[in-house]
């Protein structure tokens, strides 16, 4: 029995009003159907607005998870509701496969941040020391690198090169984060998220002000001081994993406004408070965007192979960490 967009609104009941979901019946019906015809998946960021993220999605996570899933996913086409790195990751580790991005100007305040040049430059500057790079990059920055990482596995990448010194790229906040828990020393680049950046220790006194047990947890993508202020700090993931194991009444996720949405779904029992900093370039994937994508079958995402085959290395030795 095939599912109809009908089906579907139970997983977005608790945010989505049924006149908003009736409005994009006929845009998820089309992508029903065409997932069927094109033997496509659609691999959705946690930062996705819920109608996406619950809705059509076939394969939901972080970053890390969507590049763990992209390598074992059986379709002949790929739709990335995120943003312009993930689907190039997701082409690195399946070239094979088509892969599409429903907007190509939904891109990344990080990745913009830094070029492969850049890249060079830091290793001239500092000869001999590792390059580890965040995955939040281009294609062309991680076929530059020694190994890539992601906020939830940089722990493990750092610790697994086992050298005193290395160069973590682009995120400058995360790098300094990372350094507090590794005890190695990071050469940093100042690049930093658009969203994450904004937030402050104020912020989060002002949280606590108005929500006195409130559990505050926050994305390493923030500033030290933010981190420092905060109950725990994670990637999106993890900070799924630590509301599983937490007993837990009012929790301020201090991260994209959407993720609050999407993982409120999971912990009904929860109260998310919600600061809200919205990410523009994830906010480009729409659901009429994602039906055009595959009605049309684009924008597709290439990698030349010269590029690809440095970066998919990158990529490969991140994922082989933690095996």
């Amino acid at each position: 029995m095939s599912v109809t967009a009908s089906d579907l609104y139970c997983k977005v009941a608790h945010v989505v009003p049924e006149i908003e979901w009736a409005a994009l019946s006929a845009d998820v019906e089309a992508i029903l159907r065409l997932k069927q015809e094109r033997n496509a998946v659609i691999l959705a960021h946690n930062y996705m607005t819920p109608d996406i993220f619950w809705g059509i999605a076939d394969i939901r996570g972080d970053s890390l998870a969507l590049a763990r899933e992209a390598v074992a996913v059986q379709a002949d086409v790929i739709v990335l509701a995120g943003v312009h790195f993930m689907a190039e990751t997701a082409k690195l580790l399946n070239p094979a496969k088509t892969v599409l991005i429903p907007d190509p100007l939904a891109g990344c305040s990080l990745a913009e941040s830094i070029t492969a040049d850049d890249v060079a430059t830091l290793r001239a500057q500092h000869p001999g020391v590792p390059v580890v790079t965040y995955v939040n990059t281009s294609a062309a920055v991680k076929a530059a690198s020694d190994i890539c990482c992601t906020s939830g596995n940089a722990v493990q990448v750092i610790e697994s090169l086992a050298v005193p010194k290395v160069i973590m790229i682009p995120d400058q906040y995360l790098a300094a984060n990372i350094a507090q828990q590794t005890g190695v020393e990071v050469i940093v680049h100042p690049g930093s998220c658009m969203v994450h950046e904004q937030f402050t220790p104020d912020d989060i006194a002002t949280i606590r002000a108005d929500y006195p047990d409130v559990v505050v947890i926050s994305h390493p993508e923030c500033p030290p001081p933010v981190v420092a202020a905060s109950d725990f700090s994670g990637s999106t993931a993890q900070m799924v994993d630590f509301l599983e194991h937490a007993e837990v009444q009012d929790v301020a996720l201090i991260t994209e406004c959407s993720m609050s949405d999407n993982v409120a779904q999971l912990f009904p029992q929860i109260n998310f408070v919600r600061p809200c900093n919205l990410c523009p370039h994830m906010k480009r994937n729409t659901m009429a965007g994602i039906r055009r994508a595959l009605e049309t079958m684009t924008v597709e995402v290439t990698v030349p192979d010269d590029v690809a085959a440095l970066a998919r290395r990158a990529v490969d030795r991140m994922l082989a960490v933690g095996r």
